[in-house]
């Protein structure tokens, strides 16, 4: 904790990549982790993607609400609060902070982070799928329908349709088989911009293996990983193997005392 404190003092200009484990202290399953709610544990990986979707979009919309209902009343965890506290410190002592997380659960904006990139969507939104539409892609988006009626009878006839073209409405996420410059609210170019500028990148609850954290793991900052399985990390990754909502407390408890 001490070595990492040190190096984020170091930093001009600070990048936090949040993960799913970030969410499992708030009873939010994982993607890729050992829980027994993880997604990819249950060889489902190819229902998030956009062909299934215009394939079957009502086995699609089972899936995502089947999903989506752990994040009802799912609320900010201790590691979400610490991250609030240290873009509160990094602007106070005139540094460069964005937080970009790949979680969909809005958790992070609940917290109060502000200097935010969602980079893979979010669960409190959807989108028209139709090309050209005002409600779909590059920048349009509506809240979530009541889907009261397809909870209860999932068929054609009670999935919400866009109000403007009649489309199906589609998740607000970054799909697998979908690309990061697909929407704006992704922010790409954001994100690239200041993964180029960063003079430290600190990932928690992910790893640098996947998606846009690829990227920061090719870059010149100086990386550091929080994660309790993070015993191997990439090459010129310093790992401190440590659950989240213990370890980001504590860390800025320390930047606070310095």
């Amino acid at each position: 904790m001490q070595e990492l404190a040190r190096d984020i003092v170091a930093a001009k200009s600070l990048v936090i990549l949040s993960g799913a484990g970030m969410g499992l202290a708030s009873g939010i399953a994982t993607f890729r982790g050992q829980d027994p709610g993880a997604v990819w544990a249950n060889d489902v990986m190819t229902m998030g993607t956009f062909g299934f979707f215009q394939e079957d979009p009502v086995e699609s919309w089972r899936w995502y609400r089947s999903r989506f209902r752990s994040l009802h009343g799912a609320l900010p965890n201790a590691g979400h609060h610490a991250l609030v506290q240290l873009e509160r410190w990094a602007a106070a002592s005139g540094r460069d902070f964005l937080l970009v997380t790949q979680n969909i659960d809005t958790l992070h904006r609940k917290a109060g982070s502000e200097r935010l990139v969602e980079v893979h969507g979010r669960a409190d939104r959807v989108r028209c799928p139709a090309p050209g539409c005002v409600h779909g892609a590059p920048r349009g988006s509506l809240p979530v329908p009541d889907f009261s009626a397809f909870d209860a009878d999932p068929s054609e006839a009670t999935l919400p349709r866009c109000p403007a073209c009649g489309a199906f409405v589609r998740a607000h996420v970054l799909w697998f088989d979908e690309y990061y410059d697909g929407h704006e609210d992704y922010q790409f170019r954001r994100v690239m911009s200041a993964f180029l500028a960063a003079d430290l990148i600190l990932s928690v609850g992910t790893s640098f293996a996947v998606g846009v954290t690829e990227a920061a793991l090719r870059t010149r900052a100086t990386k550091w990983t929080i994660d309790p399985s993070s015993t191997r990390p990439p090459w010129g990754v310093r790992p401190w193997s440590a659950p989240q909502e213990e370890a980001l407390p504590a860390l800025v408890a320390t930047l606070a005392g310095q």
